[in-house]
Order: structure tokens, then sequence, then C-alpha cells
């Protein structure tokens, strides 16, 4: 096919990319109703067992020390055998966790239970990221990231409006077990599906051109160790151990913020939380498509990632008030203006390792990352169960929330002030 000028047009790629992202979307979708099934519950669990603010906050930090160490580990792991079968591992662990709350019947049980769904959930973004460095070139990456990570905030909008519905209609135990059920059918639609580009049938050779695009990777193994010791890794590391606890609290204690300051209880919470995610979804797309389409007009990666990333940390920083705010609509708006900054930066954050490491090792890079997040997240526990329990307000919360994406990019751009490719050297 010539143009009118007699230049041979190029054939435009295909979708099967996206069809992977689609995969990838769904299991985010039910990574985060699995997690915030508990956050959801908490009222309910804790009239049942007598929990403290100190028991449920123990129940989050043991989640997350198994989601920390497993998360390294699956890193390594998707590396050595694939998106495909390291994926399809974490997911059947993290499921078996997920029934295993519906058998619970202690304080004990519950800890146990939360730790075999850390020890899978670990292994969902890794899994997630190495699948977009495979199948994305790099100036669609941030916004195929996007995407997929727009999946926790349709998880955490399913959650409270099916769970609550199952839960008053059968016992909290059916919601843990229908839930699970539910999402079984994801398992092997991933296996039949999911191949590397080169290996898959559906992928054209306009598409394929068009993931393998940017310059190829060294062939070099790299030493899970030596990534250590590369600033460009504590960029990632350090950004995820700042801004990754903000999100686990808005998961994990959200409704009973929502219940103690605006007096919501598990029939009337629902609403609110979905306009939060639904702003949380918007911004994570949004963030990653503003890096993307920035690249396209030709800035460049540097700037493009770093500008978005600001833009995001701004619009976070009207939630160190949102405690402030006696009106419940004033504080929804506040509180989902910040999820959707978060999952905008997170969105730009999460590409720095298919950005400027070989392919092989982004899973790597990506675990040591979510790992050291996790940290992050299991100090957040304990401080808001501290908070909660000896102040009895959420204030000195939310005003860490505010502050922490300012500080987190300035982080990323001292160690890694270029973006650019990384040279391991022995």
């Amino acid at each position: 096919m010539h143009t009118g000028a007699g230049v041979t047009a190029e054939p435009k790629p295909g979708n099967v990319r996206w069809i992977v992202v689609a995969l990838l979307f769904a299991a985010m979708v039910i990574n985060y109703v699995d997690r915030q099934m508990i956050g959801v519950l908490k009222p309910t669990l804790s009239a049942e067992f007598g929990w403290s603010e100190t028991d449920y906050a123990n129940i989050i930090f043991w989640f997350q020390a198994t989601y920390a160490l497993a998360y390294v580990a699956f890193g390594r792991i998707i590396d050595r055998v694939g998106a495909r079968w390291g994926y399809a591992l974490a997911f059947t662990i993290w499921t078996i966790g997920h029934f295993g709350h519906a058998a619970a019947k202690s304080l004990g049980g519950f800890i146990i239970a939360r730790m075999v769904l850390g020890v899978g959930e670990g292994g969902g973004f890794p899994g997630g990221i190495k699948a977009v460095a495979e199948w994305f070139p790099k100036k669609e990456r941030a916004l195929a990231t996007g995407v997929f990570n727009a999946g926790t905030n349709i998880g955490a909008i399913v959650t409270p409006l099916v769970v609550p519905a199952i839960t008053l209609a059968y016992g909290w135990q059916m919601a843990f077990i229908v839930t699970g059920i539910a999402s079984l059918v994801w398992l092997p639609l991933w296996l039949i599906f999911y191949r590397r580009p080169r290996d898959h049938k559906m992928v054209q050779p306009a598409e394929l051109a068009h993931i393998e695009s940017d310059p190829p990777d060294s062939a070099e193994k790299i030493g899970w160790g030596r990534l250590f010791f590369v600033k460009e890794t504590w960029a990632y590391a350090l950004g995820k151990f700042l801004i990754d606890p903000i999100w686990w609290m808005f998961l994990f204690w959200l409704p009973d913020f929502l219940g103690k300051r605006h007096g919501l209880d598990l029939k009337s919470f629902g609403i609110p939380l979905v306009i939060i995610y639904l702003m949380s979804d918007v911004g994570s797309v949004t963030g990653g498509w503003l890096s993307s389409t920035m690249m396209k007009r030709g800035y460049s990666l540097n700037r493009s990632r770093k500008l978005a990333m600001l833009i995001c940390a701004v619009c976070a920083l009207p939630v160190g008030f949102a405690a402030f705010a006696d009106q419940l609509w004033i504080a929804v708006a506040i509180i989902g203006l910040a999820t959707a900054a978060h999952q905008g930066f997170s969105a730009n954050l999460y590409t720095l390792p298919s950005d400027v490491f070989p392919r092989a090792a982004v899973g790597s890079v990506v675990g040591i990352g979510g790992m050291v997040g996790a940290f992050g997240g299991m100090a957040m526990a304990q401080y808001a169960g501290y908070v909660l329990e000896k102040i009895g307000s959420y204030t000195p919360i939310f005003v860490v929330a505010a502050s922490v994406y300012l500080l987190a990019l300035l982080v990323v751009h001292l160690l890694s002030p270029k973006m650019a490719p990384v040279v391991i050297k022995e």
C-alpha cells in the first residue's frame, strides 16, 4: 500500500500486547479483592473476635512481612522461569491463602492465612512488570503499567460493593469462599494465552517489530547480589519505601476512618469507597498516559517520568487536611485526589526498572523494591495502630501521606538524575 506521495506506509502493529495487559488487569482486580477484604470486614471481625487496634495492626504487619520476603524472592524466580509460570505459581499460593481466611477461628488463624496470602501476592507485581517489559517498548510501558495497575482500584471498588452483601446474607466466611471460587477462572486463561512475543502465534511481524523497537539488551547474566550495589536499584526501592505504605494505609484503614469520622458502616461506606477508587483508576491511567504522551512529543524519558511524578506529588498535598473535613463528600474528594495521585506517581515509578535495567534484571529489581516498600508498609501498620490507639486521630497519618511523594521524587532524582541505561560493572 502506498500513500499519494509514493511513500510506503508502515503497517500498524496489532493489539495482542493489550490482551496481555487485560489479563494482568484482571489479576490485579482479584489480587486487591483478596487483599482488601480484611479492611472492609475489620468492624465485623473486630466485634466477633474482640480485636484491638494493635491486634489488627499485627495482622497487617505479618501479611506485609511475608509479602516483603516473597516479593524479592518472586522477583528472582520470575526472572528465572518467566512471567507465565512465575505468575501462575504466585496466583495459586495467594488463592490458597485467601480460602484459608474462611477457616480461621482466632487471631493466630487470621495471621497465618494473611501470611500465606502475602507469599502469593508478593509475586503479582514482579510478574506484571516483567510481562510489560517483555511485551512493550519503553515509550508504552508507563501507559501499559498504568492500565494494569488500574485493576487494583477496580478490585478496591468491587470489594465494598460485593463483600458486604455476601456477608450480610451468608456470613463473612462465605464472602471469602465465594470470591475465591469466582477468581479461579483466571488461572487457566493465563496459562493458555500467555507466551513471550516471539513465541506467540497471534503476534504479527509488525507488532513484534514494534515491541522490539528499543535497542537490544545485553545478553550478559546479571547476578542478583550485584543489583544491591547499583544506585538505580535504590532509586526505585527507596521510592517504594516512601510511597507504598500510604497506599497500604488507604487500603486497610479507609473503611475504619469513614466509620469513625463520618459514622458509616458495612451497609453505607460502599459508595464513598467506590468513588475514591474510581478516582484512583483515573489517576493510574492518566499518570501513565501523561509521561507516555510527553515522550511521544519529544520529551526525554527522564523529563517525562519526573514531570508526571511531580504533578502527582503536588496533587497529594491536600490529603494532609482530610481529617479536618466535616462534610463526608469533601473528605471523599480530598482522599480520592490523593489516591489518584498515588496511582499516577506509582505508574511512573513502576517503569523505572524496565526503563534503565536490562530485561533479564527487571523482575529482580522490582522484587527488591517491593520488599523494601513492604518494609515501609510494616512500619506504617505499627505507626497507624499506635496513633489510633494512643491519640485516636487520623490527622498525623494523613500528614505523612501528604508529604512523602515530593520526598520520594527527590530521592529518585538524586539517585537516578538522568534515568540512563544502567551499566553494571563486575
